[in-house]
């Protein structure tokens, strides 16, 4: 899969793509990056550190988090990708549900598109990544955690959302999935997902896990978000082991090791 200039052998590596919030609110460095220079100063680290892609939010996710207008979420991220293109050869996801701020992201050089809901949020998203023919990042998502039978359940929200992306005109090849990890998912519906990642293999698509310091993590092992790393480690080299071909995280050192050291157990068992 090519994103941006460079080709992603998704079926043999794991990659990392590392997260840079610009919003003030985030669950976990909200605040931190909003103003240009530390947002460049930390891009230039994680850069450093062996991130392979970047994802760049303007509104947070977090439970309970306050929606902003499409115009607000574009004045957040539009300057930090104008900047990270000018200085930085570095793929550039750009993190929204809102087609305007898409379209106007893939003007400014986003390379790919990460939809938390998976086209069914914004009816016109698909028409944007379609009409730029950009890769996207489809997520699993809803908006309750009720579910008849959860894995099957999941599978099947995400045909719907691969149906959604054959209707816009998607490119099948220009896709990645991503399980949702910590949005309409009780904790134990988290660890289910995590421990059947593999189910996800029968859609025939690339997989982005998704659970950096989220709340399974501090739900599990009764940590605050500033000591969640040693369990965000440990579903990295899960992510390796299921075959997911990218991780998203904040701390980019870290899981390069990680994947590094889990990738080279796999490889020895050839």
């Amino acid at each position: 899969m090519q994103i941006g200039r460079r080709e992603f052998d998704t079926e043999n590596h794991t990659y990392i793509m590392g997260i840079l919030n610009v919003t003030p609110d985030s669950f976990s460095d909200g605040g931190k990056y909003i103003h240009p220079d530390q947002a460049l100063f930390h891009v230039e680290e994680m850069v450093r550190e062996g991130m392979d892609i970047l994802d760049i939010g303007g509104e947070s996710t977090r439970p309970g988090y306050r929606q902003v207008g499409w115009e607000e979420e574009a004045s957040r991220v539009l300057p930090v990708i104008r900047a990270v293109r000018e200085r930085f050869d570095v793929p550039v996801s750009l993190d929204t549900c809102k087609s305007q701020v898409a379209a106007e992201g893939i003007k400014e050089g986003a390379d790919l598109i990460n939809d938390i809901w998976g086209l069914k949020s914004d009816p016109e998203m698909g028409q944007v990544i379609a009409d730029s023919k950009v890769p996207c990042v489809l997520m699993h998502n809803r908006s309750t955690t009720l579910y008849e039978d959860f894995l099957k359940d999941v599978a099947e929200d995400l045909r719907e959302t691969l149906f959604l992306a054959e209707q816009a005109g998607i490119e099948r090849e220009k896709i990645i999935l991503d399980p949702g990890i910590g949005f309409g998912k009780t904790r134990e519906q988290n660890l289910q997902m995590l421990h059947s990642l593999e189910s996800l293999k029968e859609l025939g698509l690339p997989v982005l896990l998704g659970t950096s310091r989220k709340s399974v993590i501090g739900l599990t092992l009764e940590l605050p978000v500033t000591e969640r790393l040693e369990g965000t480690l440990v579903t990295t080299a899960l992510a390796v082991w299921k075959g997911c071909a990218f991780v998203r995280v904040h701390d980019i050192k870290e899981n390069v090791r990680a994947v590094k050291m889990a990738e080279a157990v796999l490889k020895a068992g050839e």
